[in-house]
């Protein structure tokens, strides 16, 4: 399975009774997929750096009738294991469960030959693309297995599957969090109800997008909001049996 069933479509509650925790909720695909699995009956927790944009958010999903979220915020360029653990630890006291996992948040970091790299920005991307999530995804898990069917969604890159000169430290990141995926879907296999995949979003009209092709017209490329019935799909219990498949949401 490479791509999401293209004739798959969510129903109204698809989402009924679950929770999700998104990461780099504020802008972009994370917040077109904090409204989208609100829209279809989640209770939402968003994860981001700006509260202004998290408050934003949680205001749209109120708006449309969606379950009031809750808003986490956390820089993960500066969050660290022990902080994470806290946080699963609060949570645990308010949530039973935790039903799905979006790794969202990334950050391009430095776009030029490795020779000229920043050490520091290297480091800075690393942090956020994959070791923040690592650390996240091992303070969930015990949450995440409270599930009767829980979903870790890694968001991936065609860069992190083909490398590409100047793409630096965020195709790497990539590369990696393709095999974090790997290991935890390989690990996880046969002994929990929770799944792992990896989705590559394609070309979408997201500010990360304008600032890495900023001669592209914008507009050439979907809203985030057009593709969420990938990320829907692959938190729903349609998805049940989709385990360790690096996807694509689209052609």
């Amino acid at each position: 399975m490479t791509f999401i069933p293209k004739d798959w479509r969510p129903r109204d509650g698809e989402l009924g009774d679950k929770c999700i925790l998104v990461t780099g909720a504020g802008d972009g695909i994370g917040r077109a997929a904090a409204l989208a699995f609100a829209k279809y009956g989640a209770e939402v927790l968003l994860l981001g750096r700006t509260e202004a944009k998290l408050e934003a958010v949680y205001d749209e999903i109120l708006a449309q009738g969606g379950t009031r979220p809750a808003i986490v915020p956390a820089d993960l360029a500066k969050t660290g294991h022990d902080e994470l653990q806290a946080l699963a630890g609060e949570l645990s006291h308010s949530l039973p469960k935790l039903d799905g996992l979006l790794h969202n948040a990334s950050i391009l970091g430095d776009r030029k030959p490795l020779a000229q790299t920043s050490a520091a920005k290297w480091h800075e991307t690393m942090q956020v693309n994959v070791n923040a999530a690592f650390m996240l995804t091992q303070a969930m898990l015990p949450l995440l297995e409270q599930a009767p069917s829980a979903s870790i969604v890694f968001t991936s890159s065609g860069v992190g599957r083909r490398g590409r000169a100047y793409w630096g430290g965020y195709a790497v990141s990539k590369f990696a969090t393709e095999g974090l995926m790997q290991v935890l879907a390989d690990e996880l296999g046969g002994i929990s109800a929770i799944r792992v995949n990896s989705l590559n979003p394609g070309a979408v009209n997201t500010a990360m997008r304008r600032t890495a092709y900023p001669a592209e017209p914008p507009h050439t490329n979907p809203d985030p909001s057009e593709l969420m019935a990938s990320w829907v799909f692959l938190m729903s219990d349609s998805s049940s049996q989709v385990h360790g498949q690096a996807l694509n949401a689209q052609d």
